[in-house]
């Protein structure tokens, strides 16, 4: 640091060496506060009557807020990739299947990651990239100049910390689920975005699966009538998993996730589930989520895990075992979202969509029912006695999928295939985004969905530690959620 100042003070014209000596103090700091900063629920908050409410800060003067916002096409997305575990190399390798992209910087606190990383670009022909690693090495690629998007699949705890460091340096951002862990993170967010006009997207991919989609053009048509209630959740018992996750040195036993569980009340992943049921409430596309009650079992595995993991005692745990969220919109519709990684169960998303003339499920079972009289088209004659009593047969659900395919799958689906990640539905995420910058299109996940989803975390926890109390859910766009009406793809 000392030889900047020096070399500042001989080469620099006065003025211009002031400025640039503030904006070097603006940096300094924030990487001071970055290196000492901890996730804590710790949002300002206040009861009103029996029911929680959170502060919400008022918007800067001549700051707008970032609905449908949309930047100028880009001809070549220049991508830099922070966090090369798990998600981030199967990132890098789908990349290289979709056109107009150039990776231009790889990052990851473990060198012989980013080389890996490397060689994939060598083995698809690609030029090499900028190459980052330790600590410190997000901060040092964020002031590379020629990166567009930041592509962030870190730990939990620097998925924040990489995306406002980006953002602050003018990148677009993609992060990784949960994108926010505290309110505090959600806010800073929205705020970073509104102020610089940059895209700051949550990289939800269940909302690209294929039963997803094709439910949501349904209910886009109006084949359930109006959706009045909807159920999603994250339910994977992770003991095969706990220990891939990432470890911090030799003294670190429990890895990141594990962790965070232990140290964190309510529901820490709350995204896949929510993330389609919201889109097919228009939460602040017409509707918003406006109070919730949370409620969760007490933890019955967890200090077991600790000391399984750790071999040291574990004399408190905090995430409940299994995790229930009840959320009601300024409609008058529910949401419920539920959270268990604890208990041996089959995997389950929900994905339950009830409306006034119909009903959507994916999970445990597969299928429709809807009455006769809301389907038309392709149906229409051929199946008259199609009842909300039952499942449709594979036959009429398949003539109904035909009918109703969500244009995203035509256009996607084939190659997402071939692809993969998660069955494709990484792939049409990805190539999705790539497609709205490259025409300069709104993204079809904007920072609001980001605060909205991860603010479950914080708020069910608010609920939870004062006696299931009701807790208003903020609204994150202050006042534009009726701007406009209905959620859709951008074209």
């Amino acid at each position: 640091m000392k030889n900047i100042f020096v070399s500042l003070q001989k080469n620099i014209p006065m003025r211009k060496k002031a400025i640039l000596l503030l904006l070097f103090a603006v940096f300094a700091v924030e990487a001071m506060a970055q290196a000492q900063y901890y996730q804590r629920y710790d949002w300002p908050w206040k009861w009103k009557g029996k029911t929680i409410v959170t502060d919400t800060p008022k918007r800067a003067k001549g700051q707008q807020h970032a609905l449908q916002l949309h930047v100028a096409p880009m001809d070549t997305v220049r991508i830099a990739f922070v966090g090369l575990g798990m998600r981030g190399a199967d990132a890098v390798g789908r990349y290289m299947h979709i056109e107009g992209i150039r990776v231009v910087a790889l990052c990851d606190y473990e060198e012989a990651r980013v080389e890996a990383c490397q060689q994939i670009l060598k083995n698809n022909n690609r030029p090499p990239a900028q190459c980052y690693s330790g600590e410190d090495g997000y901060r040092q690629m964020c002031e590379q100049e020629d990166i567009d998007l930041v592509y962030v699949a870190t730990d939990w705890h620097h998925h924040f910390l990489v995306a406002q460091c980006a953002l602050l340096h003018g990148k677009h951002v993609a992060i990784e689920v949960p994108s926010a862990m505290t309110l505090h993170e959600c806010w800073t967010l929205v705020d970073l975005v509104e102020k610089n006009r940059l895209h700051c997207m949550i990289l939800e991919n269940c909302c690209y699966d294929q039963f997803e989609l094709n439910t949501l053009n349904m209910a886009q048509h109006g084949l359930f009538g109006e959706v009045i209630r909807v159920q999603g959740a994250y339910i994977h018992t992770l003991d095969e998993y706990w220990m891939a996750y990432w470890k911090n040195g030799a003294d670190d036993k429990l890895g990141w996730r594990l962790r965070y569980n232990k140290d964190f009340r309510g529901d820490l992943y709350p995204t896949h589930g929510l993330g389609p049921v919201a889109q097919l409430m228009d939460i602040h596309r017409g509707d918003r989520m406006q109070t919730l009650v949370a409620m969760d079992t007490r933890s019955f595995r967890g200090k077991d895990l600790v000391k399984q993991y750790s071999g040291e005692e574990c004399p408190a745990f905090s995430n409940g075992d299994h995790t229930t969220t009840l959320i009601r919109t300024a409609k008058g519709k529910v949401i419920e979202i539920q959270h268990n990684v604890m208990t041996p169960q089959p995997y389950n998303r929900l994905y339950q969509l009830t409306g006034t003339k119909g009903f959507a499920n994916k999970y445990p079972v597969e299928g429709y029912a809807i009455d006769t009289k809301s389907v038309g088209g392709a149906l229409t004659g051929k199946y008259d006695n199609l009842s909300g009593h039952s499942f449709m047969t594979a036959e009429q659900r398949k003539t109904l999928e035909q009918e109703y395919e969500s244009p995203i799958l035509k256009e996607y689906y084939e190659k997402a295939k071939q692809v993969g990640g998660h069955g494709g539905m990484d792939y049409i995420m990805d190539a999705r985004m790539i497609y709205c910058l490259r025409n300069g299109l709104a993204l079809d996940m904007d920072v609001y969905d980001l605060a909205e989803w991860c603010c479950l975390a914080e708020l069910g926890y608010l609920s939870l530690e004062h006696g299931f109390a009701p807790v208003e859910v903020p609204d994150f766009t202050r006042g534009h959620w009726q701007d406009i009406q209905g959620y859709r793809h951008s074209k």
